[in-house]
């Protein structure tokens, strides 16, 4: 949570439980082995959650999912309700208790483990009827929590993050603060996380463990039925502060946000070149016990690290993330907002992606392809780096894999030296295959704001090895087009084609905003095709309009033609 915005802050909410009895049959999910990276379905329905772990999630190889606060929370629209409890009951907007009991098994299922975001630090602001019906007031949760169960410093805790006591005891912009301190609450709170722990839960997300005490936690996972399950802790860094993220490493690892911070100063403002040795090198924590991401809901909406709106720098630092082995990281997937404050819409309800303001970055080709290519890497270390001492870099994860990235303004096109065997390889962001020579070398170009990644698991573009690319190489088209657009506006390609919906706005193909400005789609046709097309913008009230100009006209070869074009006004 952001600690310095209220609304921000609100995210930081607490749960606690009731004990109950353990079903008598949980599906468990596969060890977690190679798979460490998990997609943060932030404000997602459990419902759409469990499909999404059986549609995209395990067959692109996240090891975890991450669903926001199950508890009971206080009403209204805003996201950071979810994030002030009134009960411990899984009774949230995001679903109820079958709900997610079914979505953990769906995601065991499908080879996904589960991480609950759970707010244990405080409890409400206010007073009021809670999304499961349940009567509240501050201070006052029956059956639960009474005045005697919260810190005896009932003021705010400000900005003095100077003063431990202040942080740890005091109120985070006006929440009853639970003194976790206390035998009774350390066992009301442990209850709650054995209770989804019966329900088959993998891990959990500590909100706001810097406002609690490192030892009050430690004492609380002790508790728990499995005192070794996975949990991470949102401890924001700030210099010279009282309490420092590193005290949280006994229990679990701990969230780096100064890797975000970084990553935004880096492409915004630096030169990629000085991402050679990202990391430990630049004073955060040890690797194996760091979580880290380009974004959260926190910090996106804070302005500390980049969103969606920073287009081809987003993906591209989602692509470095996942390509560099530092850390264990998030991919945040959320949705379009322009204020602070707005809550999911639909209310967590996600019909399709890139449809109703859900971005879904973990399906994000240039993103979701890169988790195989993590897994296949995991282990190798940092080779055959290379840079152009701007924007321009590439290397090697041993003999497994190999990125290049370019940030700059203009296509690089060189040699690359790799460590990998000679043979033929899937660039996973593109779908092309690319030869590696005996010398580990091959040729390419990279166009503006884009990567290539090759890695041992993806030897062809058609099919076969580990995890082939899911877009094999076929004739037809590779659309691109530069569009600006306005949130709720989506960008489509229609033409004489029934692949490209015979002129009928209601069937033109929507392409992808990853790279934003520039829109994407690949769509087969036979070889030989020469057929005419137009771009089209559509809102989410489905008023469309049509780019100016005459039909576009083009003609597939043996195999891809890449289109790259402007909107015309």
């Amino acid at each position: 949570m952001a600690r310095r915005t209220v609304a921000a802050a609100l995210a930081v909410v607490a749960g606690a439980a009731v004990a109950v009895t353990a079903p008598t049959t949980v599906a468990q999910a596969s060890p977690p082995g190679d798979k460490d990276v998990t997609a943060v379905m932030f404000e997602w329905k459990f419902d759409s959650v469990a499909k999404a772990c059986t549609d995209s999630l395990g067959p692109a190889g996240y090891g975890f999912v991450q669903v926001s606060p199950p508890q009971e929370h206080i009403q209204g629209a805003q996201w950071w309700t979810s994030y002030q409890p009134v009960s411990y009951r899984i009774a949230g907007r995001l679903g109820d208790r079958t709900q997610f009991r079914n979505m953990v098994d769906t995601c065991h299922a499908a080879g996904v483990k589960v991480v609950a975001d759970s707010v244990i630090n405080h409890m409400s602001a206010g007073s009021g009827t809670g999304t499961g019906g349940s009567s509240y007031t501050k201070y006052n949760y029956p059956g639960i929590y009474s005045a005697p169960d919260f810190d005896n410093c009932t003021t705010q805790i400000g900005n003095n993050y100077g003063d431990r006591g202040n942080v740890q005891n005091c109120e985070l912009v006006g929440l009853a603060d639970l003194d976790t301190g206390e035998d009774y609450v350390r066992g009301k709170i442990a209850g709650y996380l054995n209770d989804l722990l019966s329900l088959g839960v993998d891990g959990f997300r500590i909100d706001a463990a810097k406002h609690m005490a490192a030892a009050d936690l430690s004492n609380i996972k002790s508790r728990l039925t499995n005192p070794n399950v996975y949990w991470k802790h949102e401890a924001i860094y700030g210099a010279g502060e009282a309490v420092s993220p590193s005290e949280y490493l006994g229990s679990g690892d701990v969230q780096e946000f100064r890797y975000g911070r970084s990553l935004k100063q880096v492409f915004q403002n630096e030169n990629l070149a000085h991402l050679k040795n990202f990391g430990e090198g630049w004073g955060f924590m040890p690797s194996g016990q760091s979580n880290v991401f380009v974004a959260n809901h926190d910090t996106e909406r804070g302005g500390d690290t980049m969103t969606y709106k920073n287009g081809s720098a987003y993906t591209l630092a989602h692509v470095f993330m996942l390509a560099w082995p530092y850390g264990n990281p998030d991919v945040h997937s959320g949705y379009e907002f322009s204020d602070h404050d707005a809550g999911p819409p639909n209310g967590g309800q996600v019909n399709a992606c890139y449809s109703d303001g859900w971005k879904c970055q973990h399906a994000w080709r240039e993103i979701s392809s890169m988790v195989a290519f993590r897994n296949t890497a995991r282990g190798q270390s940092v080779t055959n780096w290379w840079d152009n001492g701007g924007d321009q870099i590439a290397f090697g994860r041993g003999d497994k894999a190999y990125v290049a990235i370019n940030h700059e303004g203009s296509a690089l096109s060189r040699t690359f030296q790799t460590s990998l065997p000679s043979g033929t390889y899937c660039d996973v962001q593109s779908g092309n295959a690319v030869t590696v020579n005996g010398s580990g070398q091959f040729t390419a170009t990279v166009a503006a704001g884009t990567a290539v990644a090759l890695h041992a698991g993806a030897r062809t573009c058609s099919g076969g090895g580990t995890n082939p690319d899911p877009d094999p190489v076929t004739s037809g088209a590779s659309f691109a087009v530069n569009a600006t657009t306005v949130m709720g506006q989506n960008i489509y390609v229609t033409g004489n084609r029934a692949e490209l919906g015979n002129w009928n706005p209601a069937s033109a193909r929507k392409l992808d905003p990853a790279t934003y400005p520039v829109w994407k789609l690949d769509v087969d046709l036979p070889a030989g095709t020469a057929f005419e097309y137009k771009y089209i913008r559509k809102d989410a009230a489905g008023n469309v309009t049509w780019e100016s100009g005459a039909n576009r006209t083009a003609t597939v070869g043996t195999s891809r033609i890449a289109l790259n074009d402007t909107w015309r006004n």
